[in-house]
């Protein structure tokens, strides 16, 4: 949709002084510009203007009646008076009678601000009596376990119902009664537990009186310390500002920054309180001489859960020179011995798995130790088992595995489409930047196999068949070129010659007619959403680990690829192609080359010019590093499995919970010679080590991270490590020292914040050196500006949100058409399996809940493993919802509560894999994609067993 012309300037006298008031601005805008304080309860910045509370309300001459000044626009020639004598009166008797209805808000929160404001205009309490309204007579609701409601403290002035609806478009709070009984309400007056709420805490942090406010009661305390960061959680890179007090984290909210501008969800804003979970690695670990690694010990604990106890007791405490000295002996044991044979590269039987929750420099110094120290590039982190399969039709087909426009970005799209992404669970924040559009007029678009919450939202819901994303896409692209809906300017301008006429011939069979009793959506509405798609102004594609994670991943993203290409969508605003990154530093880590193929910046390790500059920058002998890609994360594990690989380095990542056939993975790191893990926690991988080192929390830790915008943001230190913990990246320049290399970065060991030319900033700068996308950007800039988009090629630029305008980063700057396979699942049902399982990620929980369940919020909302199952299929086995049964795969076998749920497809159980008492991934396939090896772990053949239950 395009924008409308800019207005002109409008000139107007305020209190006497003449004015201009840009285009857009309220007289409250206005005032606030030139210093003129008014007060303001219903209004916020952000939020749509009410004019209910009339705090802010100003005299225009010749008008009856005061005006709000935050609802009210200003006209050529008006005279407005904020400081006549009636406006501050009716101002002060706003105020002394909400103070009235209200009196005990500045108990509930010290930064009230309707105590701020009373204060201000003189308003004296007691003035006025109650109204008496059913609100001041309401009991508390302490039924969350995120927030409380005080009505009693309520004035009503809407900014809760107005930040749920229209800001968040979760539409759970509403205004009930009339008069003196007039009441905010959940859902139909029902307890917050008990209602739809998904405890984003966006009312609370709308709320100006602590009616609704934390739990913790941390409101009512005033913090030590605001430090500001990015939340620790999932892609988005949401702005937080930490609150210390007493070196503890007392609340988290949300803070203006480019990805959220202040929204949070019920992760970042209520879960970071692990920090402070009892579990906390505080010293470093070695594994006790008599305790041999014991996989079964993973499901031996309290219902199938590991006992932190039995983990614990499987190590003794260590001194860090001790355990330093252990964990570089052991990798340089393997390392010397593989040396002796003369192995190189892959063959050399060490891996390393480095981790996309922690900073971009802890990710580069992993990937730059492995590499330096042992000559191989056998080094990956998560992103092969969340987006590989997307980055790597990415780079064949446009030259670049980044996305191409923001999220927000979709405030300027007509038409959206979201394929295999539950945005609302697993981006909650990027998915109110999708409702707000839908609300602005953009039409949705919602293909999944479940009908997901984005569904009340959508103008076409496309559930189809669990696996056919591929016949479903390429029957929409059949339209395009069949219809004559091609942007041939643009294919003929920027895409490479005859690419067209090749996909135009393999899509000749990919009619919708065809495809729609395979993908089991009507050819009527495949061409109508295709035809949508081609002609809108400006469609954008969001995708997420539902098309990613197949053995036809990188297939399914070849075809939405086609999709951009094809009609033309992609290099302006409101278009393009975005996988939704999973993790906070998911893109970041993969920019910074932890990646067995390539070195940073996507630079190809089969490239002698990019071999030549790390080895440069890196102070190795020419020829050092291997020209073959190393061993990706499954070819890892299988590789330890046949003892190919004797010895590991894991940082941050669990795959003994988080890969394929997870009884596999698990037999394959207890069969290593020697495995070091970094974490904060003993996680199911960390139970497995022969050396755990205790590592900093993302709060207690300096360093940049790179959202699924491209946005690299800093993040600042609000805590010190607990005990012994030590920050990451000194634990990574320490073992570089003790396996030869002559790292001397100076880094902190408590995560301090460094200034330019030390510590962490030094690192930066080493790896924006080798990263043509960041050589404009320094760590004295980023200490400056703290956040900008990549790419930076120079010092002064402001940074690309949108980028491919002009040209493709491809050799002759255009794109590739790459025809999509249709290639069914690696294992289908049958009648020993006859049902599929999805796994996935919920809203409360997050990766394999190392964090999230340690979190006493977010563990209390969802404490236990489920299975979701529509209501049909547990008719049909005899079931009514919460009764266990006992999921069966080829691989292995779990046990778990059952959940009714319509949105899940007959015949298809979901199951979350956060839960190590019923471990997902016990269950999920290694199938490989053959392009990006990825695994295949949103698809596989399940049984579904009723347990008997003893009465």
């Amino acid at each position: 949709m395009n924008a409308p012309a800019e207005a002109a300037a409008i000139e107007f006298t305020l209190d006497g002084r003449a004015v201009a008031a840009r285009p857009g601005e309220t007289l409250w805008d206005v005032a606030r510009r030139v210093g003129v304080e008014l007060p303001h309860l219903c209004h916020r910045p952000g939020l749509p203007p009410a004019g209910n509370c009339r705090a802010c309300v100003v005299e225009v001459a010749g008008e009856r009646t005061l005006a709000a000044s935050c609802c009210r626009a200003p006209q050529p020639g008006m005279q407005v008076r904020t400081d006549s004598e009636r406006a501050v009166r009716a101002r002060r008797t706003v105020l002394e009678l909400l103070l009235a209805d209200a009196p005990g808000s500045a108990e509930l929160k010290l930064d009230s601000e309707l105590a701020h404001w009373a204060q201000r205009a003189g308003a004296a309490a007691g003035r006025w009596p109650a109204r008496g309204a059913v609100q001041a007579h309401a009991a508390p609701d302490a039924s969350h376990p995120a927030f409380t409601v005080r009505l009693d403290a309520c004035i009503q002035c809407t900014r809760c119902v107005r930040a749920c609806r229209d800001v968040q478009g979760n539409d759970v709070l509403g205004l009930a009664g009339r008069g003196g009984h007039a009441r905010i309400v959940f859902d139909q007056g029902d307890r917050v537990a008990d209602s739809t709420c998904v405890a984003c805490g966006e009312c609370v942090q709308a709320c100006p009186t602590g009616a609704l406010a934390p739990a913790n009661g941390a409101y009512a305390r005033r913090a030590e310390r605001v430090v500001r960061s990015v939340c620790p959680f999932c892609g988005v890179g949401c702005a937080v500002d930490l609150h210390v007090r007493g070196g503890r984290l007392e609340r988290v909210d949300g803070a203006p920054g480019p990805a959220n501008d202040g929204r949070l969800c019920v992760k970042g804003r209520f879960g970071m309180d692990y920090v402070h979970h009892p579990q906390r690695l505080t010293t470093p670990l070695i594994r006790r001489a008599d305790a041999p690694k014991d996989p079964s010990l993973l499901t031996r604990g309290p219902d199938g859960r590991p006992d932190p106890a039995a983990l614990r007791a499987q190590f003794r405490p260590a001194t860090w020179e001790e355990a330093l000295d252990v964990a570089a002996a052991g990798l340089a044991r393997v390392r010397d011995a593989a040396r002796a044979q003369g192995l190189r590269g892959r063959a050399v039987p060490v891996a390393g798995f480095g981790s996309a929750k922690g900073s971009n420099e802890e990710a580069y110094l992993f990937q730059k130790l492995l590499r330096s120290a042992f000559g191989t590039h056998n080094v990956d982190h998560c992103t092969r088992l969340c987006h590989a399969s997307s980055v790597a039709a990415l780079m064949e087909g446009i030259g670049s595995g980044a996305v191409s426009n923001p999220v927000r970005d979709c405030a300027h799209a007509d038409l959206i489409l979201v394929i295999g992404a539950n945005p609302v669970q697993n981006h909650p924040v990027a998915a109110t930047w999708i409702k707000n559009a839908v609300r602005r007029g953009a039409r949705l678009v919602l293909a999944d196999p479940r009908r997901t919450e984005l569904a009340r939202h959508a103008w076409r819901t496309l559930t189809f068949t669990p696996g056919t994303d591929v016949a479903l896409l390429n029957a929409l692209l059949h339209v395009i070129v069949t219809e004559g809906l091609v942007d041939e300017a643009f294919v003929a301008q920027r895409v490479r010659p005859g690419d067209l006429e090749a996909l135009r011939a393999h899509l000749q069979a990919f009619s919708p007619e065809a495809m729609a009793p395979i993908c089991g959506i009507d050819a009527a509405t495949l061409r109508e959403v295709a035809r949508a798609y081609a002609t809108a102004p400006a469609a954008m594609i969001f995708w997420g680990m539902g098309v990613a994670q197949h053995a036809h991943g990188t297939e399914n993203a070849r075809a939405l690829i086609a999709l951009a290409l094809l009609t033309g969508q992609i290099g302006r605003p409101g278009t393009g192609l975005h996988p939704l990154r999973g993790q906070n530093n998911v893109q970041g880590a993969s920019d910074a080359g932890l990646i067995p193929m390539v070195l940073p910046d996507y630079r190809r390790v089969a490239d002698p010019g990019a071999r030549a500059a790390a080895e440069a920058a890196w102070g190795l002998p020419s020829g050092f590093l291997p020209e073959e890609p190393g061993l990706t994360v499954v070819e890892i594990l299988d590789a330890a499995h046949e003892g190919r690989i004797h010895a590991m380095l894991i940082q941050g990542e669990n795959p003994a919970m988080s890969d394929p056939d997870a009884a596999h993975a698990r037999a394959a790191l207890a069969r290593l010679q020697h495995l070091v893990v970094i974490d904060i926690f003993l996680t199911e991988t960390a139970a497995l080590a022969d050396v755990v080192l205790p590592a900093t929390a993302w709060p207690e830790k300096t360093g940049s991270v790179t959202n699924t915008d491209r946005l690299v943001q800093l993040g600042r230190p609000a805590l010190a490590p607990p005990g012994q913990a030590r920050a990451d990246a000194w634990i990574l320049e320490q073992l570089a020292r003790r396996l030869g290399l002559d790292w001397d970065y100076g880094i902190d060991p408590l995560g301090g914040a460094p200034e330019p030319g030390s510590g962490i900033g030094r690192v930066f700068d080493e790896m924006a050196g080798l990263m043509p996308a960041l050589s404009g950007l320094s760590w004295a800039r980023l200490l400056r500006v703290g956040a900008i988009t990549h790419p930076v090629p120079s010092p002064d630029d402001p940074g690309h949100p949108i980028v491919f305008t002009e040209r493709f980063p491809t050799a002759d700057g255009r794109a590739r058409l790459v025809p999509a396979r249709l290639v069914s699942p690696a294992e289908d049902p049958d009648a020993a399996y006859p049902y599929v399982l999805i796994t996935g990620r919920q809203l409360e929980h997050w990766h394999t809940g190392a964090m999230t369940r340690r979190s006493a919020v977010l563990d209390a909302l969802e404490p236990a493993p489920h299975v979701s199952l529509h209501p049909a299929l547990l008719a049909r086995l005899g079931l009514r919802a919460g009764q266990p049964v006992r999921l069966r795969t080829r691989r292995g076998s779990v046990t778990v509560a059952t959940r009714a749920d319509e949105a899940v497809p007959d015949g298809v159980a979901f199951l979350p894999f956060a839960y190590a008492e019923a471990a997902a991934n016990l269950l999920t396939i290694a199938a490989l994609d053959p392009v990006a090896k990825i695994a295949e772990v949103k698809h596989c053949a399940v049984a579904i067993e009723p347990v008997a239950v003893d009465a």
